[in-house]
């Protein structure tokens, strides 16, 4: 754990992934400063518990909400924060979770490469302000777009292991410009560490899905059309292509267990070690939700490497730790989140 009674920070706070970070903290007892433009996150007065919205208040640039801790938030590139070109006071920090990138499924992997290629700098700035503001721990949210795609086609799947990427081997050819940054950023996490002696780790997490998470993620689009009872139901692609998928719960623990175990930059998988391809999830959601619809694939539909799925036996030995939610729990939970999300609707129109 961090310590000395220091804040927090969260970059890209706001989005699917931080605010489960940001739950997780909260609990564990920290302030936490976010740090989010709101380009595709939610604002905290939308997510954060009652009690820390109600306190809420205006301070400048700021939004502090007071709870059992304070939650401070500004909306806006993280860029500046690492500049110090705010007109606030950016404190010190014990932990680091950095996750502000530009993602946004694969429909912007594919179609606006260069748009996500400003994850170059966003990441370069992190490192270069780390080194010197000194925050107790950084956390580094790399990806398994990380992994060479020769390695993922049908023809050559493989359990992705930490060691196909050898930075200063053999790279490979990473996934899009998304991949690309994702694996210079994990460089940098190794230079701050050997050359900065920074505490650092990096994660390479596979799918991970979760009740809230935005549409234009497949687990959550493909439950949506489940619990409308759609027939057919709809995957882009053939369908057949296949992803490790892990609930964020599972990735929110792992995470904060590689923090405690690593601290040289290495990056470390979080996965189930398990391939379902689309046809399989959807057919997983159709009979939790106890119908039979058709599966129509989508052939013009971008849909990216073939095959992804982490081997996890380094992760299983660091962390002596495993993914406790099977993915007929976890997709049990989207769908219910789903029918209620359509009952809601119902109930106001």
């Amino acid at each position: 754990m961090s310590g000395n009674g220091k804040p927090a920070l969260v970059t890209g706070g706001c989005g699917f992934v931080g605010r489960h970070v940001t739950s997780y903290l909260l609990n564990r007892g920290d302030d936490v400063w976010l740090v989010d433009d709101l380009s595709i996150g939610m604002h905290p007065d939308t997510w954060l518990p009652a009690e820390y919205v109600a306190a809420r208040r205006d301070d400048g640039a700021l939004i502090r909400y007071e709870g059992p801790q304070t939650v401070t938030f500004y909306q806006g590139d993280c860029r500046p924060v690492f500049d110090e070109a705010v007109p606030f006071e950016v404190p010190a920090f014990g932990d680091v979770v950095h996750l502000a990138a530009v993602v946004g499924g694969r429909a912007n992997i594919d179609g606006n490469p260069l748009a996500v290629a400003i994850d170059l700098a966003i990441d370069a700035m992190c490192f270069s302000w780390a080194i010197k503001a000194r925050p107790e721990r950084l956390l580094y949210a790399s990806s398994s777009a990380a992994y060479p795609i020769d390695l993922q086609t049908d023809q050559a799947a493989v359990a992705l292991k930490e060691s196909d990427i050898n930075i200063g081997g053999r790279l490979g050819q990473p996934d899009m410009t998304y991949g690309w940054a994702k694996l210079t950023g994990e460089y940098l996490a190794l230079l701050a560490a050997e050359r900065y002696g920074l505490h650092v780790a990096c994660i390479r997490p596979f799918s991970g899905y979760g009740e809230d998470q935005d549409l234009s993620y497949p687990v959550p689009a493909i439950a949506a059309r489940a619990a409308a009872h759609e027939d057919p139901i709809v995957v882009w692609g053939s369908g057949l292509q296949g992803r490790d998928f892990v609930h964020i719960d599972d990735c929110v623990e792992a995470m904060f267990r590689i923090l405690d175990r690593v601290s040289d930059g290495r990056a470390i998988n979080i996965g189930s070690g398990k391939l379902t391809n689309f046809r399989e999830v959807a057919r997983l959601f159709a009979d939790i939700e106890g119908y039979s619809p058709t599966i129509q694939p989508l052939e013009d539909k971008p849909v990216g490497v073939h095959s992804r799925y982490a081997n996890i036996d380094h992760m299983v030995e660091t962390l002596d730790w495993q993914p406790q939610i099977s993915i007929e729990e976890g997709f049990g939970r989207v769908l219910e989140a789903a029918r209620a999300r359509i009952e809601a609707a119902a109930a106001v129109s």
